[in-house]
């Protein structure tokens, strides 16, 4: 009779299963993404604005004696949160760099020439209707590409759509966004602090030096990977290019080659099955 490996069920299960699928389903995401938008308008537009509003402004972090670390609830999902999520999406892009349908520098160079266009044409006709006017000077603000509703919008349609167009969009995005983060950063950042910038590029190759010695500890590249978030977040650029840049800096290789698993794992079962052998057969002679 087989044995089900299986937990038995407990009663929050009818209550936790149906979310957990949702949650697992890729079009839902996307569909929670575009409600919550026509939530947000809805309620921005509303009599309830200031109070909705206000909300976003509260202050979250922390206070060490004279060191204080401190952003609002805005602050913490453009810059935290949109951190994380870049990282993501950077270590997928560098899965199909590597792997993938743009492994080839031929079929790479398409999304780059797009982003390209996409970041130069806003611009140009930005500059032609504000030619002289006050608003002249925003030409970059136009440039950038909302990754997240990108992919929200590709994951809607599912498998409708081929991988190689996904990964085009995804890519396109990326790299305009990072040409949008690159112009800010230095066509309008007046404060520019190079000493933080300096610090922010020793603790990449702090990065690299760990992964050469093989350190393999999540914690410990989180911690360091914070610390660099923090040098980019106070030399004035926007810190979410860090979550771009140590996604591309994440290895694609195994960490353990398959025929070295296949050791370890026979070694791992063969030796207590020895064991457990020569003492049976110990014993069977002593009885």
């Amino acid at each position: 009779m087989p044995i089900n490996p299986q937990l038995p069920k407990e009663p929050i299960h009818l209550i936790s299963k149906p979310f957990v699928y949702y949650i697992r389903v890729e079009t839902s995401t996307a569909c929670l993404l575009l409600l919550f938008t026509v939530v947000s308008l809805i309620i921005a537009n509303s009599p309830w604005s200031s109070s909705f509003l206000s909300i976003w402004e509260i202050s979250l972090g922390i206070h060490v004696g004279t060191f204080e670390f401190s952003r609002s609830v805005h602050a913490w999902i453009n810059d935290g949160l949109m951190t994380l999520f870049f990282f993501f999406v950077s270590l997928e892009l560098k899965r199909e760099i590597v792997f993938g349908e743009l492994r080839e520098p031929r079929k790479a160079a398409f999304p780059i020439m797009a982003a390209l266009g996409g970041m130069l044409l806003p611009a140009l006709m930005y500059l032609m209707l504000q030619s002289g006017g006050p608003g002249q000077k925003g030409w970059g603000t136009v440039m950038a590409t909302d990754t997240a509703f990108v992919i929200g919008c590709l994951a809607l349609l599912g498998k409708h759509i081929p991988q190689s167009l996904r990964m085009f969009m995804l890519s396109l995005a990326i790299i305009d966004d990072i040409g949008a983060i690159l112009v800010v950063a230095i066509g309008y950042s007046h404060g520019l602090s190079w000493t933080a910038l300096f610090i922010s590029v020793l603790g990449l190759f702090f990065i690299q030096i760990m992964k050469n010695l093989g350190i393999r500890n999540i914690s410990a590249y989180f911690f360091v990977g914070s610390f660099i978030w923090m040098a980019i977040d106070a030399s004035g650029i926007h810190p979410t290019v860090t979550g771009v840049i140590l996604g591309l800096m994440t290895p694609t290789k195994t960490w353990v080659s398959d025929k070295r698993l296949h050791m370890i794992l026979e070694h791992m079962v063969s030796y207590p099955l020895e064991s457990t052998g020569s003492y049976s057969r110990k014993w069977c002679m002593t009885k």
